[in-house]
């Protein structure tokens, strides 16, 4: 028990520092985009790139090695997390997953309907509508840690365990809804290569070589295939063993979600914000966060997320389906909605893929950055006001318990 506490504060800790390394990323894609630098950041990132071996070849501008290579990375520790939680950790029990699964859902769901209410009548961009239905679990955490002792420490557990689910969505998500033209060969491929890593499982084999060979092997059989090659990092990861080789030695998912957290955070993630964020701001006024898709997706972030998240968790509560998180009011819980309207690194992603219009990935960022800013706020606001509600005993927490505190 007290391994697994102090794995979740230091992943806590992690998650503090990314965020603020992405805020940084983020800001200096905008100040690249918006001055004399303007010309280099553009022709960095669409430097074209080749690998070449007898008869393949994967030849991709430099952004899309980062999306489609860097971000498999990503989306393998993501794989690693959702395991890990589901069979150990936060959602390993009914009593445990109940509050955060249903929170999750509507955090997913009300985003998903602001959205299409709005770009209703704007038929070209409603293939967006996933793009706000993302929480940005770095910025997120980020952003709810700096407040520190304000808060209590469940609900920095809540909110861990909403983002993981969020991702399962998400991950989901682009599986059934953004992939291409599909290629039969390249998906019977990837499914010999899926099945050497669940053989290699069902074997008891603990050596981390193998997995990644196989994992590299069905990344290049994905991405060929027209299915988003970034969900062979997912499919790879639960196929890691979480059992070692004896009950007290440290199992390979541990030992490769330990190792790899720190580059993701602070590397991979960094680079891929770097990559994605910067939008000209010339000529940019404020009627045009007023075009559908711009406005739907920040609308979606700010409105959609918070109401989703606080709604489905206030119904989960009044039915009696879960409790509160221990020591948490109804103040701390709208200000934790509102953080996961902080989208960001997810909600870019999906973008790049809902469309390749240059225009619209531009539009795409502006809606992702306001929203993610105006949730960040209002939920920051919320959060240090909440004592004050529970003061005057407007609210008072209910020491119920749905996640062990961190201390």
């Amino acid at each position: 028990m007290p391994l697994i506490v102090s794995r979740i504060q230091t992943f806590l800790r992690l998650e503090s520092s990314a965020g603020i390394l992405l805020m940084l990323a983020a800001l200096l894609a905008l100040i690249a985009s918006n001055s004399l630098l303007q010309n280099a950041y553009l022709t960095l990132f669409s430097t074209p790139v080749e690998v070449k071996i007898g008869a393949l070849e994967i030849a991709k501008p430099l952004i899309l090695w980062v999306n489609d290579g860097l971000m498999a990375i990503f989306f393998f520790l993501i794989g690693l997390e959702i395991k890990r939680e589901i069979l150990q950790g936060e959602l390993s029990s009914p009593d445990k997953a109940t509050l955060p699964i249903m929170a999750a859902i509507g955090g997913m769901a009300g985003p998903a309907l602001v959205f299409v209410a709005i770009n209703a009548s704007s038929p070209g961009t409603l293939n967006g509508w996933a793009i706000p239905a993302a929480t940005d679990i770095a910025f997120a955490l980020g952003v709810l840690l700096l407040l520190g002792s304000r808060v209590p420490a469940s609900l920095k557990v809540f909110l861990l365990a909403i983002a993981i689910i969020d991702d399962l969505g998400a991950i989901t998500i682009i599986a059934l809804f953004y992939t291409a033209d599909l290629s039969l060969t390249a998906l019977s491929l990837a499914a010999l290569g899926i099945g050497g890593l669940i053989a290699l499982n069902r074997m008891g084999v603990k050596a981390v070589t193998p997995y990644v060979l196989i994992g590299l092997f069905v990344w290049v059989c994905v991405l060929k295939s027209g299915v988003h090659a970034t969900l062979a990092g997912v499919v790879t990861a639960l196929a890691i063993p979480i059992r070692g080789h004896r009950a007290q030695s440290q199992s390979p998912l541990h030992r490769i979600e330990h190792g790899l957290h720190p580059w993701v955070a602070f590397g991979i993630l960094p680079l891929f914000a770097f990559a994605n964020a910067g939008v000209s701001l010339t000529g940019v006024s404020f009627t045009d966060l007023l075009a559908p898709l711009p406005l739907g997706i920040a609308a979606g972030l700010v409105l959609g997320k918070q109401l989703g998240v606080f709604g489905a968790t206030f119904l989960a509560v009044k039915a009696g389906l879960a409790n509160r998180p221990t020591g948490a009011s109804w103040a701390h819980i709208y200000g934790v909605a509102c953080l996961t309207g902080i989208g960001f690194t997810m909600s870019l992603f999906i973008g790049t893929l809902a469309f390749g219009d240059a225009a619209l990935l531009d539009q795409v960022r502006l809606g992702v950055l306001s929203g993610s800013l105006v949730s960040a706020l209002l939920g920051v606001a919320i959060l240090m006001a909440a004592p004050n509600f529970e003061r005057r005993g407007a609210i008072r927490p209910v020491n119920q318990t749905m996640t062990r505190d961190l201390g």
